[in-house]
């Protein structure tokens, strides 16, 4: 499964620009078209062939398909709000061992989302491993929390930022003048080293290099080969408890 790893993933994300092409012309068709690009988005299907890929993955690790939810049944309860749905769960003998958040983020709006979507992956992580902490999610082992992000190169995601005054503070330097998908790498860096999540991919691709399949990875640390390797790794160290 790792072994071709690579050409699954080319073959990923050319099916999320498919699944957006094909979306939004169902709207063309239909004569609904949704305000700027959200045609593209409604349906929620870009993300099939990735949650796909995880499930082989995990699946190769030696779980079993009946223990992973990618489509139903994939609320967890929280602890400051009373559930959230997740993208894919893991849950083996009545233990939930892993929780995806796949997010992906098209333009021409990167300015105005990238706040909500910072906002929203530490809301979420903080209200997950406070419920584990409460034990809500008893009787787990410490569960694995992972973050996979696509963003689109855009001429608006790539050119760097203008430099930002604040007082009485300053902004941390580190965010200076940095494009959009500069900024995505940092935060999915920071997200892992404070542990707020286990694993973190983050990978760029435009809709004409998309569609045949072709992506970026700016980060060694958030590429796609080391996260499919750590994410075999535990499921294969529970597969063997398990045994």
């Amino acid at each position: 499964m790792l072994a071709d790893i690579d050409q699954r993933f080319q073959d990923a994300v050319q099916a999320f620009w498919d699944a957006r092409d094909h979306q939004q012309q169902k709207q063309v068709d239909a004569g609904r078209i949704d305000a700027g690009t959200r045609g593209a988005v409604t349906g929620g299907t870009q993300m099939s062939a990735l949650e796909a890929l995880l499930t082989d993955i995990l699946v190769a690790a030696g779980l079993s398909r009946s223990d992973i939810r990618a489509r139903t049944a994939l609320e967890l309860p929280g602890y400051y709000r009373p559930e959230k749905k997740w993208d894919l769960l893991v849950v083996a003998d009545s233990q939930l061992l892993v929780a995806v958040e796949f997010k992906s983020q098209v333009g021409p709006s990167f300015g105005n989302n990238f706040n909500n979507r910072v906002e929203e992956a530490l809301g979420n992580a903080t209200d997950f491993w406070t419920a584990y902490k409460k034990g809500v999610f008893n009787p787990s082992q410490r569960p694995w929390l992972v973050y996979l992000f696509m963003l689109q190169e855009h001429e608006q995601s790539v050119r760097p930022t203008k430099r930002t005054t604040l007082r009485p503070f300053g902004m941390d330097e580190t965010f200076q003048e940095l494009s959009y998908a500069q900024r995505y790498e940092k935060v999915c860096e920071r997200l892992v080293r404070e542990l707020l999540y286990d694993a973190a991919c983050f990978f760029t691709s435009n809709q004409h290099e998309g569609l045949k399949g072709r992506y970026s990875e700016p980060s060694e640390e958030l590429a796609i080969r080391k996260f499919a390797i750590s994410l075999h790794a535990r499921a294969a160290a529970f597969t063997k408890i398990r045994r």
